[in-house]
């Protein structure tokens, strides 16, 4: 019994010295489950601002005026929105379905010439419904706001309501469509992450990397070979999430050849920049627990906190920041143009050139520290 503890304990010291000559992965195993607790603690729940709301006002007249006063003061003390002034109602309506305006508030002409002669006037509220979550919240602070605005006292002496008529651009949105395109996001994300990440190491532990080395290919070549590959690969994983999770979903058409091509250039630029991160992140590494350590954090801290499972504008100020520059951000809202909207490119053309210079900059820094070492 003595002999077999002592091949036991000392199957267990190898391991623990295996283990703590692994500083990356104590990390990773004791200190990024913070991160995770941190990032969806903050992701979910949080109350929306800074909506971009789109204000028509075609009458001018003093009750309207009036109506502005109070949405400007929306504005500095709830910040749920953000009024953006426009005298085009079919620009300001362009701009709401280009993802520009989360929402467009019409004050009809006649709306003055109501409020005085105490009728009730009538203001109309055309949400992005395509986002519930936002949706939800500029229809109730609009219907407070106006509630507000039929209890001060009005210009006429008569009694009067100001209502809130509420049109949705697109017909009812599920949330399981909502979801879908954070999902093709996250298809496209493992791919990259296999591709680029775990096999690349594994290759290297098995010493199959060092015949590249014994090549005339340069860094770049190699570099450029790697993220082409593990790109092709993504694509196709990405392409099968969004022909079967849109007919899944239930998504309108989704065998339209025209919107099939657009999402599958929107996939092309998602992966280039998703594996150019990934080689970018392993360039360096040579432990092959590396990878499969880190991958649930990275999934964590990509995926929730670039809008797709919740608004952007109910994160924290530190996490819009990161938003900024997560390129998960812009692939997700990208498909969210193209699957809930059916957008052209031209929409999303902010998101494709985010993206393409996100790749092209983590492929140079990969091959600037790439090492044609063994």
């Amino acid at each position: 019994m003595k002999d077999a503890w002592s091949r036991i304990w000392a199957l267990i010291e190898r391991d623990l010295r295996r283990f703590r000559r692994s500083p990356t992965l104590m990390v990773v195993s004791m200190i990024l489950p913070l991160v995770q607790l941190i990032v969806l603690g903050n992701a979910f729940g949080g109350k929306i601002k800074n909506l971009k709301l789109g204000v028509v006002d075609q009458d001018y007249r003093q009750p309207a005026v009036r109506l502005k006063g109070m949405l400007n003061a929306v504005t500095v003390n709830a910040q749920t929105f953000r009024p953006v002034p426009y005298s085009d109602m079919g620009q300001a309506m362009r701009d709401l379905k280009n993802g520009k305006l989360n929402a467009v508030l019409n004050i009809p002409p006649d709306f003055s010439r109501y409020d005085l002669s105490g009728q009730n006037p009538t203001v109309a509220l055309i949400v992005d419904n395509t986002d519930q979550f936002s949706s939800s919240a500029l229809t109730t602070s609009l219907t407070d706001l106006l509630q507000a605005y039929d209890a001060k006292p009005s210009f006429s002496r008569q009694n009067h309501d100001a209502t809130l008529s509420v049109v949705e651009v697109y017909p009812y949105v599920p949330y399981i469509q909502f979801f879908l395109p954070g999902t093709i996001v996250l298809a496209v994300f493992i791919s990259c992450m296999i591709g680029g990440g775990i096999m690349y190491i594994d290759d290297k532990a098995r010493g199959l990397h060092e015949g590249y080395l014994t090549t005339p290919l340069t860094k770049f070549d190699l570099i450029m070979g790697f993220n082409l590959s593990g790109a092709m690969k993504a694509m196709l994983s990405g392409l099968v999430l969004i022909t079967i999770g849109s007919l899944i979903a239930g998504i309108p058409h989704p065998l339209d050849p025209l919107r099939l091509a657009r999402m599958l250039v929107l996939v092309a630029f998602t992966s280039l920049a998703l594996i150019s991160m990934m080689f970018l992140i392993m360039v360096r590494v040579n432990d092959p627990l590396v990878p499969r350590a880190i991958f649930g954090v990275l999934n964590v801290v990509l995926f929730f906190p670039s809008g797709a499972v919740y608004p952007i504008q109910a994160f924290p100020a530190w996490m819009r920041d990161f938003s900024v520059v997560n390129p998960f951000t812009y692939a997700v809202d990208g498909f969210k143009s193209l699957v809930l909207k059916n957008t052209g490119l031209a929409a999303i053309s902010g998101d494709i050139l985010f993206l393409a210079a996100f790749a092209v900059l983590s492929m140079a820094a990969a091959t600037r520290l790439f090492r044609r070492t063994i």
